[in-house]
């Protein structure tokens, strides 16, 4: 038996219930893992809610690294005794040791961390798929201006880092004076405090009024119509999360000005064949083995403590990567 996280409804945090549950033997193509630390995503969040529905009960997370304890028929690439990280479907990972689909899963090189892999694999993967994959109609080049939302949690500090070594002028947003300094920290070019100024002339003043190319947004509703202002001709406008609620529905006619693009992207259209999971989780751990990118772990909890944990991340009262401990 080990201890782990469960909704039996959607709602709020008060729904998260740490209980017991029993872990069996993994089956063709499974393994069974160990967790030594695990991830907290916002998509989590979505998932606890019913923004994401799924079928109740249900067991919670989406992240984690440890050690795998037993492989099962057909798996190739994992052995017992191995470092291995994931992040992925199903979700579950919110446990102390879980049996789950060994494809997505990958080795951990020994350079890094539990508490990193843990704490950078959706979120990394989530940046590079933006930064390498999702690319403007004109495409990127080194000086081009970017505008990236949230850029002080998890996914921002990440892409700012590796903007940086891609020779791309990150723009930073964020909701606080520290957290733009923490952007900037990171290899922002610019951060602007969203709660003092008006994000859109601030990004008209930076580019000489030539606008961006492209926008990474995962806050919604909250930046939608500003983001769309900062395009230039045939800019895209890319979607990849909801954090102040859904964007309302809008006629495309609005994109007509300027040809816009836009584009709602999930990283497990990406991330979702063994080979594609591989050369993804490569790209990443070289990176952060090499120094170039270093994953920020803001804040650590217990897995007892996980609506605390959930409390913080909705009130935007966490910067960098999360990490439960189980």
């Amino acid at each position: 038996m080990v201890r782990a996280v469960r909704i039996d409804r959607h709602g709020g945090p008060e729904e998260l219930q740490v209980i017991d549950v029993e872990v069996g033997d993994p089956g063709p193509g499974q393994i069974r893992i160990r967790h030594h630390a695990i991830g907290l995503n916002y998509i989590d969040i979505y998932q606890r809610s019913g923004l994401y529905p799924f079928p109740m009960p249900l067991l919670l997370g989406m992240e984690g690294a440890g050690v795998v304890e037993a492989v099962g028929e057909g798996v190739t690439h994992l052995k017992v005794g191995d470092r291995a990280a994931y992040c992925g479907a199903p979700p579950g990972s919110y446990c102390e040791a879980r049996v789950m689909p060994a494809a997505l899963v990958c080795q951990l090189p020994d350079a890094i961390s539990f508490e990193t892999g843990a704490a950078m694999m959706l979120k990394g993967l989530t940046a590079q798929y933006l930064l390498k994959k999702t690319l403007p109609v004109e495409g990127l080049q080194a000086g081009d201006f970017v505008l990236f939302h949230a850029a002080a949690g998890g996914v921002g500090l990440i892409a700012c880092q590796w903007a940086r070594l891609l020779g791309l002028q990150l723009i930073a947003t964020a909701g606080s004076a520290e957290k733009c300094q923490l952007a900037l920290s990171r290899g922002a070019a610019h951060a602007i405090d969203y709660r003092q100024e008006d994000f859109a002339a601030r990004v008209a003043e930076i580019t000489g009024g030539q606008g961006l190319k492209v926008v990474y947004d995962s806050v919604g509703r909250d930046t939608w119509d500003k983001s769309l202002e900062c395009l230039r001709p045939f800019g895209l406008m890319a979607s990849f999360g909801n954090a102040s609620g859904p964007v309302p529905p809008f006629a495309p006619a609005v994109l007509a000005k300027k040809s816009l693009y836009v584009t709602r992207q999930t990283l497990f259209n990406h991330y979702n064949t063994r080979e594609r999971a591989q050369a993804m989780a490569d790209d990443l751990f070289a990176v952060v083995a090499s120094g170039g990118v270093k994953i920020d772990i803001g804040q650590r909890y217990a897995l007892a403590d996980i609506r605390q944990a959930h409390v913080d991340l909705e009130a935007r009262k966490t910067t960098g990567s999360t990490i439960l401990i189980p």
